[in-house]
């Protein structure tokens, strides 16, 4: 159950719909990464290949409740990939990034994870993790600068990320400013192979939460319905006024710190333990036996999204790569700048 820190007030409970929907998106990140694992081994995408696998619940659970039609903003990270499709992120947006395709948000000009869509309310992801709290930050401020209300950011980090400055500075900033921003930790127990033990002292990251002053929740993130119940509550009191929500999430990531990555410094005992349990495997089981879906309809959803994402990659595997010699390589966000362009 959440940590006895949570502070969000009552929320309308959540309805079955609302689970299958997220635990479709679950399924499709998983289908999706799943295929581009395969690539990556078949030396078909140039440069590293970081899995969301195990933390799929947690982060569709937040992004499955910010509505980007209607202003809110959201950083996802590598881990990402069913956040960003709960969010509004077109799949073939991610095979294109990841094949360098030029039809791609990032017209195959940058790394593969760096893809973003600023002007629908996802900034490209940056390299210094624990930065994404500002740059929202500073998207939440600029909203409230242009008169707009209503909005709520999502920011995701890792448990790694909570011992940067640029985390520390960018929660402090946004407690001062009351900002309706909603920071998700993933505490996968490992920032890449070094365990929390060597990253913080206290008993959990939630503990942080009253020393900035902001709202604090700790969750199983491995359960699904956990994850969308506090979301819920969380993104709603950001909403209403009531300042920065931090969400801890205790899980474990089910691959390595990235393809090239074996995993071999996590105990046996980690994995056996209950946050490395697949959470997936737990949505699917509790569906079944609250009849959300029967067997039956399961089948049918896997089969229907493998389906999507065999579509989504050969139609990106099919498409060219800029052409260094015909292409404009001025920077995409800055090219009305460009003298002799207006």
């Amino acid at each position: 159950m959440p940590d006895s820190k949570n502070h969000a007030g009552k929320t309308p409970p959540l309805d079955a719909a609302t689970f299958v929907d997220a635990y479709r998106v679950m399924l499709q990140g998983r289908y999706f990464e799943d295929k581009l694992g395969a690539l990556y081994r078949a030396n078909r995408v140039v440069g590293g290949v970081y899995l969301g696998r195990g933390q799929e619940a947690f982060s569709v659970g937040l992004a499955v409740h910010l509505k980007q039609k209607e202003g809110d903003v959201y950083a996802p990270l590598i881990r990402d990939q069913s956040g960003r499709t709960a969010f509004g992120e077109p799949m073939i947006d991610a095979a294109r990034t990841y094949l360098g395709s030029v039809l791609g948000p990032m017209r195959g000009r940058d790394g593969n994870i760096h893809r973003g869509r600023p002007d629908l309310g996802q900034p490209a992801m940056i390299s210094h993790l624990g930065a994404s709290v500002s740059v929202i930050n500073g998207m939440l401020m600029a909203k409230r600068f242009r008169g707009e209300s209503g909005f709520v950011g999502g920011a995701t980090a890792g448990d790694g990320a909570t011992s940067t400055g640029a985390f520390h500075e960018g929660l402090n900033q946004a407690a001062v400013e009351k900002l309706p921003i909603v920071v998700a930790v993933a505490d996968n127990q490992f920032a890449y192979s070094t365990p929390t033990n060597r990253q913080y002292a206290c008993e959990s990251l939630v503990d942080r939460a009253s020393g900035y002053g902001v709202a604090g929740y700790s969750i199983n993130g491995t359960d699904l319905m956990e994850c969308l119940e506090v979301f819920q509550k969380a993104t709603t009191a950001a909403r209403e006024g009531g300042g920065p929500q931090l969400v801890v999430g205790k899980l474990l990531r089910l691959s390595g710190h990235g393809e090239h990555d074996d995993a071999s410094y996590v105990p046996d005992e980690v994995k056996a333990g209950d946050f490395g349990k697949d959470c997936i495997e737990i949505a699917r089981a509790r569906a079944l036996s609250e009849g959300f879906f029967s067997e039956a309809e399961s089948d049918a959803m896997e089969n229907e999204i493998l389906a999507e994402v065999e579509e989504c990659f050969s139609l990106a595997q099919g498409e060219n790569g800029p052409d260094p010699a015909k292409d404009d390589w001025g920077a995409l966000s800055t090219r009305s700048l460009i003298e002799g362009t207006h």
